[in-house]
């Protein structure tokens, strides 16, 4: 019965994860996956949540399943750091969480709700986005469309985008990328966040925010300003929240489903059929995660110690931006490149094409994503003076 069955090429940034294990360039330099990595290229286990595992590990009492929306404790921590802690949401009872597998797995639930609850409904991402987005979203049956969000020049196409959703149809969902946009690195700022309130609010759209890097941008509650503005003057939102990266936990797969309904009934009601779709998906997510975020954020001393690893990271990621177009002023690239310093997150769109990062690969040992997206974590003091020799070369 197999026999039919063709090959197809493996993911791309996978695929970069195995030549460069097998590059024997001594100065090879891997910006292609996507994790935080401190300045010897590793991805530590933040101290915060080595100590929350000793507690766990200490206390727990069961392995018992937590159900379709995971463990409550998860969700009443989860929506305060999202939405805030005085939120009038909150407040309202109109916010539900239910805790996924990883930021993809809320994506997942979201698109299968839309699917079987909001039929015929189209959904508009970024051009470009995170690749996973079309995927997710094609599978689950949804008509996937794009709005523009990058010029020809490598810049925040803001008017085009705001164009662009102004034709939207009524009632379609948009994707929008709360902070550290992936793969871009451009986000909005606090005046067109409110620019896409009015349209958004005049179209009758649903957002769907993904909040996939809470705290690798500004900090904790400046990332979330766009969220937070959603949900506060809209009936309907949708959040997709990963835990696996401000908590460094990725092989945990730590996420949440956010749902925002316009009243507390309503709320409950989508809360029932966003059990459904868990229990058709995955039946229960995976418990650990979720109780190491619990366990930090129930201490106000590992709260505080988590708080502190978090801003060491997003600013050891800043620095390095700001220094790579330093590095990049010898050549006289500094002004071409220094986009990358206005970017935030873990990822920049470089604006270098296909075949200079294949040049950049082949004859440097540097690895990237051919559409010139890097991984600024992979940045490092120590490898920027051969990346700035390397990008001039190539260009």
């Amino acid at each position: 019965m197999f026999e039919h069955i063709e090959r197809v090429p493996g993911d791309a940034i996978l695929g970069l994860i195995e030549a460069f294990k097998k590059d024997t360039n001594p100065h090879k330099v891997d910006l292609g996956v996507g994790v935080y990595k401190d300045a010897q290229g590793n991805t530590p286990v933040m101290r915060a949540v080595k100590e929350a595992e000793a507690l766990l590990l200490k206390n727990e009492t069961t392995k018992t399943y937590i159900g379709s929306h995971g463990a409550p404790e998860y969700g009443e921590v989860v929506l305060p750091m999202v939405l805030g802690e005085n939120s009038p949401v909150l407040a309202a009872g109109r916010a539900s969480a239910t805790q996924s597998p990883g930021g993809t797995g809320a994506l997942r639930l979201a698109a299968d709700f839309i699917s079987t609850q909001l039929p015929g409904k189209g959904i508009w991402v970024s051009n470009p986005t995170w690749p996973n987005h079309h995927g997710i979203f094609t599978a689950a049956g949804i008509e996937l469309h794009k709005y523009p969000y990058v010029d020809a020049e490598n810049r925040l196409d803001f008017d085009g985008m705001l164009a662009a959703v102004k034709q939207i149809p009524a009632g379609d969902v948009i994707v929008l990328h709360a902070c550290c946009h992936n793969p871009t690195g451009f986000d909005l700022n606090r005046e067109q966040w409110q620019q896409i309130l009015e349209v958004v609010r005049e179209r009758s759209l649903l957002p769907l925010v993904d909040f996939a890097y809470q705290g690798f941008g500004e900090g904790l509650d400046e990332d979330a300003y766009g969220v937070r503005l959603l949900a506060e003057n809209l009936d309907e939102v949708i959040i997709t929240s990963s835990c696996s990266k401000n908590f460094g936990i990725y092989c945990e797969r730590t996420g949440c489903l956010i749902m925002v309904a316009k009243t507390n009934e309503q709320m409950e009601n989508v809360r029932s059929q966003v059990a459904i779709v868990a229990r058709e998906n995955y039946s229960n997510p995976p418990a650990h995660g979720g109780a190491i975020v619990c366990e930090i954020l129930h201490s106000a001393e590992l709260a505080a110690l988590w708080r502190e690893e978090l801003a060491e990271m997003r600013d050891r990621i800043n620095t390095l931006r700001r220094d790579f177009v330093e590095a990049l002023k010898p050549y006289g690239l500094d002004q071409k490149y220094a986009c990358v310093a206005e970017q935030r997150g873990m990822f920049s769109y470089t604006g270098l094409q296909p075949g200079q990062v294949d040049r950049l690969r082949d004859e440097f040992g540097i690895y990237m994503v051919r559409s010139g997206r890097a991984n600024v974590a992979g940045f490092s003091h120590a490898n920027l003076p051969y990346l700035a020799k390397a990008i001039a070369a190539v260009n």
